[in-house]
């Protein structure tokens, strides 16, 4: 299976997770969830994930600590003008690590192959999930977004080679337009341009009609 992405960085593949009890943090589907939701705001505290998730702050203070003893969240101080409770912790995801893996890493035993797929399909089930909810709350969603969401698939014949090319191509789409929306950001600031947190689902696989 190639690789698996669920990266808010702009790094690639050059840090993937290669360690099995790194990749074992995101078996639980909770954590999988916290690390999307801290992805997508870069910086908040287990109070204010916990709300996001509707969980316990003790449970979610729990999951984001395993999560950050293999390095995938790190303590940050907090957003600029905000101070909050000077007892609670703020995170933010690690520009060192982030989620991306092969599960040809872990193929060579059988423990490692299983926990990759384990990975691999709570990510699919979150992220089906995660598209469901939008479909759901359709109705809420102004008309010039429900035309420019789409959902498309295409079918190619490959080699293993061209499908490696593929990938990489597509990577460089997305992390220039998260670079451009960043840029644009920070230069305008807050200046009535509508902009939501936009996720974009990309697979790659080989099937046999």
């Amino acid at each position: 299976m190639a690789d698996d992405s669920h990266d808010a960085h702009d790094t690639h593949v050059q840090n993937r997770i290669t360690d099995l009890a790194a990749l074992k943090v995101f078996t639980h589907p909770l954590r999988i969830e916290l690390w999307r939701a801290l992805s997508a705001v870069r910086t908040a505290t287990a109070s204010q994930l916990a709300e996001q998730v509707d969980e316990a702050v003790s449970l979610v203070s729990y999951h984001l600590r395993k999560m950050a003893e293999h390095g995938f969240i790190v303590e940050s101080e907090p957003p600029e003008g905000r101070s909050g409770d000077a007892r609670e912790r703020w995170w933010t995801p690690s520009d060192e690590r982030p989620f991306s893996f092969r599960t040809s890493d872990f193929s060579d035993r059988p423990e490692g192959a299983a926990v990759a797929s384990t990975v691999v399909r709570r990510l699919m089930e979150t992220r089906g999930e995660q598209y469901t909810t939008f479909l759901e709350q359709a109705a809420s969603w102004p008309k010039e977004w429900l035309d420019a969401a789409f959902s498309s698939e295409t079918l190619v014949r490959l080699t293993p080679g061209e499908l490696t090319q593929c990938e990489a191509e597509l990577a460089e789409v997305t992390a220039r337009w998260k670079a451009r929306a960043r840029t644009a950001e920070a230069e305008t600031g807050d200046d009535g341009v509508h902009r939501e947190h936009v996720a974009l689902h990309l697979y790659g696989f080989p099937f046999r009609p």
